[in-house]
């Protein structure tokens, strides 16, 4: 399964099979039930998580008890909160599973680490730290200005899979639709 891993990486940058092995070394595996959550609000949150199989999400509940989904992940992504993350504080978002999920996590220190003694992964994890802000701009912005019927058909033609995989409520919650705009949308 940790193969999975060096494909993700070699699409940026190039390993020996020494330093892959390396790299693994810095890396825990885990494994997780379908429901359980890998990070709760106001709990420390020091690891990013590289799913190896399995989906999760990323959300946050207001203070009116309203779920919003930030993020799903499955297997080739990763998720963390990247705030408490990178800022060493407690989490601001949940992440759970919404099926049996594994995973490979690094702590902050080990990924700094590791950076400091194979650095071309100081540029790999640049470069996936870029691309994840272009996917949340894209996402702000279609939700400032897309309307729910373009929303959905950008969520469909960007994440074929997951359509497949996910309940329709946790797909309206992410679109932010009712689950019955989201009926309407999926039957045209």
């Amino acid at each position: 399964m940790a193969e999975l891993l060096r494909q993700q990486i070699e699409k940026i940058v190039e390993l020996t099979d020494d330093e892959f092995e390396f790299l693994l070394s810095h890396f825990t595996a885990r494994t997780y039930r379908k429901h359980q959550y890998v990070v709760q609000a106001g709990d420390p949150a020091p690891n990013d998580h590289f799913v190896l199989k399995g989906l999760l999400r990323s959300f946050y509940i207001n203070e009116a008890g309203k779920t919003h989904i930030l993020q799903f992940a499955m297997e080739d992504w990763w998720i963390s909160d990247p705030q408490a993350f990178h800022n060493r504080s407690v989490a601001t978002l949940n992440i759970d599973c919404i099926e049996d999920t594994e995973v490979l996590y690094l702590s902050l220190d080990m990924r700094e680490k590791l950076c400091a003694d194979l650095q071309k992964m100081e540029y790999f994890f640049l470069k996936k730290t870029a691309a994840g802000y272009v996917a949340l701009q894209k996402r702000i912005l279609s939700l400032l200005d897309q309307n729910a019927e373009d929303r959905y058909d950008q969520f469909v033609r960007s994440y074929p899979t997951l359509v497949q995989r996910l309940p329709k409520a946790l797909i309206a919650s992410y679109l932010g639709v009712s689950r019955e705009t989201l009926s309407r949308l999926s039957a045209t």
